[in-house]
């Protein structure tokens, strides 16, 4: 990327943006991130830019901005050239880049699916043409065991084999196991780092990846900035913004960051379907994710298997995922075979019967169909064979065969590959 920074980034870094360089404190006038959006707003209405601040004639536009803001803190802002310069110094001898909102390199992802709520200003080190390639984005807590750990680096394995993008925040736990997994198995991927930017991109394990390709490093934060709660949480949106889907590996129940990026995602933003593990001993922090609307994640074996759990579409509706053509649809076949002539797509909101007193929506009344076909198999099948005979994707027996196990209609035996059918009759003994 060209380390040149355009009038446009460097008006909008001076009026928000500490400029951290040496021991020197940073202002207490910096505009927060809803002034200057309101600032922003009112520039473009008049058809003009952060730059026209810094214009010789500026002073009657700065004028007109005094019902936003105090013009005179204006000026204090636009007056930091030395310390601006200090500080662009500082980052081109680390290779770390700066785009606005006002800049053609500024990922469009980020531009298109949060609008003028994504960050004014973004820093970076590596190859900006990642950020705009989706992915799949894998979140979780700092503390978890080696079992969950390894669980997570496999998913990054699958991921880059797949050749897609692993997205994450970059933190202990969850969040690096993804990533490592991801990056040692060749693949590429972006970090959303809350702090510390500048140390990452110094750090000796990274300056290869980051200069080959692989890796991507951005933060919406000063390089030079240390950690903050506040901060770590208005990031996370950043990362379910760059990807197709997410992941929640492990989650806190009702606290943490994790918790609170999920339940944005899913309540609010809702700008990617949310997955959680569901596998293991899942918590109380996950299964409270699935009842709010988070899928099943079905555990995908093949790169063509991670494929389409990425292309799943989020409706309009809360809480209501949408499977899109290309994965988890029910073909004509399919929906006659079940005498049914409205497309539907099965609930994933329970994985227990209905209750006879609940009304029963297309998507209930479809996989009771299917739980009234599977529950007939006389011999174990696995799930491609069964997405053969019901001409549905492989994802989606998968899907309804797990679910039909856990209700104990059906058994799994075996692995590799898995066979679902008839429960083996057990003697009394075990």
């Amino acid at each position: 990327m060209n380390m040149s920074l355009s009038p446009n980034t460097q008006a909008i870094l001076l009026l928000t943006a500490p400029l951290i360089a040496g021991r020197a404190e940073p202002s207490s006038d910096l505009l927060t991130p809803g002034e200057y959006k309101r600032l922003a707003r009112f520039l473009r209405d008049k058809q003009r830019q952060p730059a026209d601040l810094l214009a010789p004639d500026a002073r009657e536009l700065l004028a007109e901005c005094r019902q936003l803001i105090d013009s005179d803190r204006i000026e204090r802002l636009l007056a930091r050239g030395f310390l601006l310069s200090q500080a662009i110094d500082r980052w081109q001898t680390r290779a770390i880049w700066v785009v606005s909102r006002a800049d053609a390199d500024y990922p469009k992802r980020l531009k298109a699916r949060l609008k003028e709520n994504a960050p004014a200003v973004l820093y970076g080190c590596g190859d900006t043409a990642i950020l705009d390639t989706g992915g799949l984005a894998i979140v979780g807590s700092r503390h978890v065991d080696d079992a969950l750990v390894e669980y997570t680096e496999g998913i990054g394995r699958l991921t880059a084999k797949a050749r897609r993008t692993l997205v994450s925040g970059g933190a202990r736990g969850i969040d690096q196991a993804a990533m490592r997994g991801t990056l040692e198995a060749g693949g590429k991927t972006v970090g959303v780092l809350a702090d510390s930017l500048e140390r990452a991109v110094l750090n000796r394990e990274h300056r290869n990846l980051l200069m080959n390709g692989q890796l991507v490093l951005i933060s919406p934060y000063d390089p030079s900035a240390g950690f903050n709660v506040g901060h770590a949480m208005q990031r996370n949106k950043l990362i379910y913004a760059l990807a197709d889907a997410a992941l929640v590996v492990s989650s806190d129940y009702e606290k943490g960051g994790t918790w609170a990026g999920a339940i944005e995602q899913l309540e609010k933003l809702r700008l990617v379907p949310v997955y959680v593990r569901s596998n293991g001993e899942t918590g109380k922090g996950l299964e409270a994710l699935r009842r709010k609307g988070a899928l099943p994640w079905p555990n995908p074996e093949t790169p063509e298997d991670l494929w389409e759990s990425l292309a799943v579409e989020v409706s309009a509706e809360k809480d209501v995922p949408r499977p899109n053509e290309l994965s988890f649809a029910v073909r004509d076949e399919a929906r006659q075979a079940y005498g049914i002539t409205q497309r539907v797509f099965p609930s994933r909101d329970s994985c227990h019967p209905l209750s006879v007193e609940s009304p029963l929506t297309p998507a209930d009344e479809l996989f009771a169909k299917v739980r009234e076909l599977l529950g007939r198999m006389t011999t174990p099948k696995t799930d491609a064979e069964v997405a053969a005979d019901l001409n549905v994707s492989k994802s989606q027996a998968k899907e309804w065969l797990q679910r039909l196990a856990e209700e104990g209609l059906i058994e799994k035996h075996g692995a590799k590959p898995a066979r679902y059918g008839p429960r083996m009759q057990r003697s009394f003994l075990e």
